[in-house]
């Protein structure tokens, strides 16, 4: 017996289940922050990479984002669902591009990306509004994530002064 809802095929379950942060973004409150917590066990995987391999696993965990957040919208009907929660984890992961170790640095780039995601500083809101789909839906968490990743490093970068 239907319940009015359509039947998803197994691939569409499984790109549904990464754009939603593994199931992190079907938080009933704040999924963009449980999002950003679902982030941390990735970079802490990429964290020991090289520099350059990290940046490059970055740029394709991107454009597969531009994908899955595409295709969830597509089939939720929903321009930038609050549950697609994947380019969260790409801004987190940009946040900590070469970022010092340690779980104090994690958490600090946890709260900057988390400011910056939601404030939306120039030009980021703008763009959020003009352009639409997936690379819309990923693009402005990518910029929060850069701006969250240069607050970072200059606050590493007075601490080492000190």
């Amino acid at each position: 017996m239907s319940n009015g809802r359509r039947r998803l095929s197994p691939v569409r379950r499984i790109i549904h289940f990464l754009a939603f942060g593994f199931g992190a973004g079907r938080m009933p409150v704040a999924p963009g922050t449980f999002g950003t917590l679902a982030a941390i066990p990735v970079y802490l995987l990429l964290a020991s990479a090289p520099a350059l391999v990290y940046a490059e696993i970055v740029l394709g965990l991107f454009a597969l984002g531009v994908w899955l957040c595409h295709a969830t919208e597509q089939d939720l009907k929903v321009h930038d669902h609050p549950g697609i929660v994947w380019d969260e984890i790409i801004g987190y992961l940009i946040t900590m591009f070469m970022a010092p170790a340690g779980w104090v640095w994690i958490a600090v780039g946890f709260l900057l990306f988390r400011l910056f995601d939601i404030w939306k500083p120039f030009p980021i809101r703008q763009l959020e509004r003009r352009i639409q789909g997936g690379f819309g839906n990923m693009l402005d968490d990518a910029l929060a994530g850069l701006y969250s990743l240069a607050a970072l490093q200059g606050i590493a970068y007075l601490a080492k002064m000190n």
